[in-house]
């Protein structure tokens, strides 16, 4: 994978990297990889890869604020912004200055979590920028692990309106990648990819990120909101996939299958036995991820 920076609209500095079609392929198209929170791009490399051997060329970038992509504030493991509109501006810089250079048609997209929620935003403000989209475990409600919903989103605004915007949320200082063994993880259950991963963060320890800050978590809320309500699935027309994963404990999978079926153009699948982060899973469910996007990708690209 080739790496180099780009400009967001407001000037900040992010890392993308790009890959071609395997040699030897029927040329398939181009493919946007859009990751979710505290990822990075080499995390991808296997799913790069795998649709390179499809033959999609692609991108995918490292949001501000995590990967290696410019941090906005002191503590480098801290996700942090004001607003989701500044994670539109990076989609928006991605799409005019790697994605239009390499393509005239509309790219296909494949989001994860995070990455998911911010595709929706853009698909819904203009469904034809995309020629189809790919989703796992779509950010679209948050698990509060055992607490009244009301209850956090109250804290949060409070935390936020208090002055503490850039402060941990409560518990995610201890989320550091890099002191999470495997059987505390939230995301999968394929230790050896897990190992892959957390391994080359040791290595690159620059590139790890721990979790968000009120005023993230905040936006979060203000953003997942404005997605429930009524008018807001069914204006993307962009035929959708949308994975949900049954053992899910970031998101809610109940959301996610709800939202999918509001979808004009949408085909839901939930995988029982999957975490949250399905394209990082096992080979069962990866295998399973991979059936269902050919089948989709054949009649939809």
């Amino acid at each position: 994978m080739r790496t180099r920076f780009i400009a967001s609209g407001d000037g900040k500095r992010l890392r993308v990297g790009s890959f071609d079609a395997a040699p030897g392929t029927s040329p398939h198209g181009f493919c946007t990889i859009l990751d979710g929170q505290t990822e990075f791009l080499e995390k991808y490399e296997e799913v790069a890869g795998e649709l390179a051997a499809r033959g999609f060329a692609g991108a995918i970038l490292d949001w501000r604020g995590q990967g290696g992509s410019e941090r906005l504030i002191a503590d480098p493991l801290k996700a942090h912004v004001r607003d989701f509109s500044e994670y539109d501006a990076d989609l928006a810089a991605l799409l005019e200055q790697v994605v239009r250079p390499e393509t005239d048609r509309p790219p296909l997209a494949l989001a994860h979590s995070m990455g998911g929620h911010i595709l929706l935003r853009t698909l819904r403000r203009d469904p034809q920028v995309f020629s189809a989209a790919v989703m796992t475990a779509p950010m679209l409600r948050t698990a509060t692990r055992g607490y009244p919903r009301w209850l956090v989103r109250a804290i949060c605004f409070a935390q936020a309106r208090a002055g503490h915007g850039n402060d941990w949320v409560w518990g995610m200082r201890d989320r550091d990648p890099l002191r999470v063994p495997f059987d505390d993880n939230f995301v999968t259950s394929d230790r050896a990819r897990y190992a892959r991963a957390q391994n080359f963060l040791g290595d690159n320890p620059g590139l790890r990120l721990a979790g968000p800050s009120w005023s993230w978590l905040e936006g979060a809320y203000r953003s997942m909101a404005a997605m429930e309500a009524r008018g807001f699935a069914e204006a993307i027309t962009t035929p959708c996939l949308v994975f949900g994963a049954g053992r899910d404990r970031i998101v809610e999978t109940g959301a996610v299958r709800d939202f999918a079926r509001r979808l004009p153009r949408g085909r839901y699948v939930e995988i029982p036995e999957a975490e949250h982060e399905i394209l990082m899973e096992n080979d069962s469910i990866r295998g399973h991820f991979w059936r269902e996007f050919d089948a989709f990708v054949a009649g939809a690209v």
